[in-house]
């Protein structure tokens, strides 16, 4: 099941978030973002448990992808696929442009976006301290 995300989420999310970045919890304040109307989390949610979301920012004509994540034990089993059809099935009409930075060594990721119409845009080089990222773009036609 994909829902927004609850207060009772936020202690699985932090552990998530610390799986992949180790600043996540120092960069994201969860208390503050469940308040905030443009930062918005979906959870992916398996017999109660949540074992993915994805984090983003909704403007009125834009959504920045900042965060896919899945339980370790749980990828390669289509649920981040599910994640961004949720998001762009769901998404307002008025939304034109959907951005995303990612590792530029992400080769997964990479092809999961490029399958969902995003492609290369720019290098935004150093990113990651350590490593290029790509900034990929999809245009919203309707």
């Amino acid at each position: 099941m994909i829902r927004f995300f609850k207060t009772e989420d936020i202690v699985k999310i932090k552990e998530l978030g610390m799986q992949i970045t180790p600043d996540f919890v120092k960069t994201n304040d969860l208390e503050k973002i469940k308040e905030d109307k443009f930062t918005k989390i979906l959870v992916y949610e398996q017999e109660k448990e949540v074992i993915a979301f994805l984090m983003y920012t909704e403007l009125e004509e834009t959504i920045d992808i900042i965060d896919i994540i899945v339980e370790e034990k749980y990828r390669d089993k289509k649920i981040a696929s599910c994640l961004l059809d949720y998001l762009i099935s769901e998404m307002k009409e008025s939304v034109k442009l959907m951005t995303l930075e990612v590792r530029r060594s992400n080769i997964p990721a990479i092809h999961l976006y490029e399958k969902f119409g995003f492609s290369i845009v720019n290098i935004r080089k150093k990113y990651y301290q350590d490593e290029d990222a790509f900034l990929m773009g999809r245009r919203i036609e309707r």
